[in-house]
């Protein structure tokens, strides 16, 4: 059975900057809205509102932010490729954080209404 997952739109446009592994945890990328900062062995990658992203910071930005509404049990398979494999398939990039109780999945901003449009048409629904 395919999996039929409830997503919403999460307010905001982001950005994805890369820093050293060794750098300092940045107080920028704190505050309103969703961010997440992850560390490993060779680079930080933190991910947060893109106006809040220093100029000289290693970043793209233009990301727009879709959430699935959770939570899923931890030993749930299926989810994170029903997400992906439509807009893989379609020739559109996604990055892919996945917390306690749900995915966050950024897109493009310019590819957003075509990924949402492609999400449901592969079964999802969009809520709230």
């Amino acid at each position: 059975m395919a999996v039929s997952l409830n997503l919403r739109v999460v307010p905001g446009s982001y950005g994805i900057a890369r820093l050293d592994s060794e750098a300092a945890l940045p107080a920028w990328a704190g505050g309103e809205g969703f961010w997440t900062i992850i560390r490993a062995d060779d680079e930080m990658t933190v991910v947060c509102l893109q106006d809040r992203i220093p100029d000289d910071i290693q970043s793209v930005k233009g990301w727009a932010c879709l959430r699935t509404v959770g939570p899923f049990a931890f030993n749930a398979t299926g989810i994170v490729s029903a997400l992906i494999a439509p807009l893989s398939a379609q020739g559109i990039g996604v990055f892919v954080v996945c917390t306690y109780d749900g995915e966050h999945l950024l897109v493009s901003e310019r590819d957003m209404d075509r990924s949402k449009e492609l999400l449901v048409a592969n079964g999802h629904s969009f809520v709230g």
